[in-house]
């Protein structure tokens, strides 16, 4: 994402996002600590922008009106944790990511920094019918594979889509199973007929769900998830009653390890690791409180001052998931990444695989079809941690002599 060396003019992250600057109203590009416009060279140079500016001081309470509205922090708001942030960014632009885990104390931010997400999220496609038919169904079954009114729009032309906003779905840690995967309607069972309702799951495809303290949630509920993330869908059968519900979701979760760890099998299943530790800088705590002060007082004068930001990135993410399908990874820098994951004893292929999708992403997000050597030593710290296990390279070892032994009585007996 950076310039070369002998450029001194700086470059907007891409035209397109050029292009809705100028047309943002002149309030949301002039603030008070700093002006918004399209110089910013990547989306990293963005987030640090944000970060860094200081909010108006001597907002006044706005009162009460008793009504409940979501009004989340602002994201780029939130002060430091650049790392998570664009961590956070890259999930919403490739999917195929793989997951994102936040690691760390009480107080620092994950789970605001989580539902802060909601402003940035882009649209994708989605079914307008009850079961979820979509083109892709008819490019691998043909029209036997769509419901017979979805088989008639597709004939005629029509759309069986339409554009919908990413949402953020919340798993409680009291859910129970039925409520995760789905179970019997009980209203209609009430009227003696059996009908299935989707879980969580199912309301999750194509959306981000988001667990909160991932380490203490049940192993069956854990088990169950893991499996409709690996295969994107996942069936549920109640007596004499089965559906098949689509489950391609981008699963975040957040922990704190003082109060347990993750099973390696679920660890291995997030593609970004992050460890997020509380902001060391005095003057960043000093201004982190100030912002939160703020934004109790006055949430929407407080969300007003990051507006310019905020649509600036949601437009850029939008604009790089279209560039995504773009972008290559040429032979010689995959080549030498696979090298070094080998040389740090990595054995599991979901390193690579996150490794380079998340430097596609990068890419993408800094206007580019090609990835380069930069783009992968930024994502890698995020890729690469916490991909060691020491029970397996001790266990491998013991194994080596096993066989070692073995070979050398084969040989004898020879």
């Amino acid at each position: 994402m950076s310039e070369p060396e002998n450029s001194s003019a700086p470059r907007p992250i891409s035209r397109a996002l050029a292009r809705k600057m100028e047309h943002l109203p002149l309030a949301l590009q002039n603030q008070d600590e700093g002006e918004v416009n399209s110089s910013f060279r990547s989306l990293k140079e963005l987030i640090d922008f944000a970060s860094s500016k200081n909010i108006a001081k001597g907002i006044t309470d706005m009162g009460d009106s008793g009504l409940a509205e979501a009004l989340p922090f602002p994201f780029l708001a939130l002060v430091g944790q650049n790392e998570m942030k664009l961590a956070l960014m890259l999930g919403l632009i490739n999917p195929n990511i793989g997951g994102i885990l936040l690691i760390g104390p009480r107080g620092t931010g994950k789970t605001t920094a989580v539902r802060s997400l909601l402003e940035l999220l882009p649209n994708v496609e989605r079914s307008t019918c009850y079961y979820g038919c979509m083109p892709e169904d008819v490019e691998i079954g043909g029209l036997q594979a769509i419901c017979p009114e979805c088989a008639q729009k597709f004939a005629e032309g029509k759309a069986l889509t339409a554009s919908d906003r990413v949402r953020l779905v919340e798993l409680p840690l009291n859910a129970r199973l039925e409520d995760v995967v789905g179970g019997l309607d009980e209203r209609a069972a009430v009227h003696e007929r059996l009908r299935l309702r989707r879980g969580i799951l199912a309301q999750a495809d194509r959306n981000l769900l988001y667990i909160d303290e991932i380490n203490l949630l049940p192993d069956e509920i854990m088990d169950a998830i893991l499996d409709a993330a690996a295969q994107g869908l996942y069936t549920v059968r109640r007596g004499p009653v089965s559906a098949t519900y689509r489950a391609r979701f981008v699963l975040i979760g957040s922990m704190n390890p003082e109060e347990g760890r993750l099973r390696p099998q679920i660890l291995d299943r997030f593609g970004l690791r992050l460890i997020v530790r509380g902001l060391e800088n005095a003057e960043e705590r000093l201004e982190a409180y100030r912002r939160v002060q703020a934004y109790l007082s006055n949430p929407r004068n407080m969300i007003s001052q990051y507006s310019a930001e905020i649509q600036a990135a949601a437009a850029e993410i939008q604009e790089a998931r279209k560039r995504l399908r773009s972008v290559q990874i040429p032979d010689e820098i995959a080549k030498t990444a696979i090298e070094l994951t080998q040389k740090m004893g990595i054995d599991s292929l979901r390193s690579e695989i996150t490794w380079f999708e998340a430097a596609r992403a990068y890419a993408a997000a800094d206007s580019r079809i090609q990835v380069n050597a930069e783009d992968l030593n930024i994502v890698a710290p995020m890729c690469l941690r916490l991909r060691r296990s020491s029970f397996m390279a001790e266990y491998f070892k013991d194994q080596a002599s096993e066989e070692t032994e073995m070979q050398d009585l084969l040989q004898k007996l020879q």
